[in-house]
């Protein structure tokens, strides 16, 4: 069965192996306990023990800003990341926040795809934002009214 939990501090090495695994470009521990201490909102899909999925979101007044969302390499194409997304928009929207921000890399079409399934629009551009192995890649700058 399917639940989703709070991270804890002694969650962060697994979430930067598994993110290590299945990301080329992942969060290293050290992101996760900056992120943590930081007061950051951390949801975990899991089943039993197992971390499935996991999203890292920072509310600033009533706006959220998704982070990071990912899913460990053997789940992948498995909805788990949708079902998280939808339960972090469901409680950022309970707790007063209207709507959802979050860039994502140009080249990320899965990515994408999810962030359109779920209800989210483009509204912009980042140029050259996130490092690539070629120089610089743009973000899309994705909202989702909640």
């Amino acid at each position: 069965m399917r639940c989703i939990r709070a991270a804890t501090p002694a969650d962060m090495a697994q979430l930067a192996r598994l993110e290590a695994e299945a990301s080329p470009h992942p969060w290293h521990e050290r992101d996760y306990q900056d992120s943590l201490q930081a007061g950051h909102q951390f949801a975990l899909c899991c089943e039993q023990d197992e971390i499935l999925a996991w999203a890292v979101s920072m509310t600033i007044l009533d706006e959220v800003h998704l982070l990071n969302i990912a899913t460990s390499l053997p789940h992948q194409g498995q909805g788990h990341a949708r079902h998280l997304l939808q339960a972090v928009m469901h409680d950022a929207k309970a707790q007063g926040a209207y709507r959802m921000l979050l860039e994502v890399r140009e080249s990320n079409h899965g990515a994408r795809q999810l962030y359109l399934k779920t209800g989210f629009s483009q509204n912009g551009l980042r140029k050259h934002y996130y490092p690539a192995e070629n120089g610089r890649e743009h973000a899309i700058l994705m909202e989702a009214m909640l």
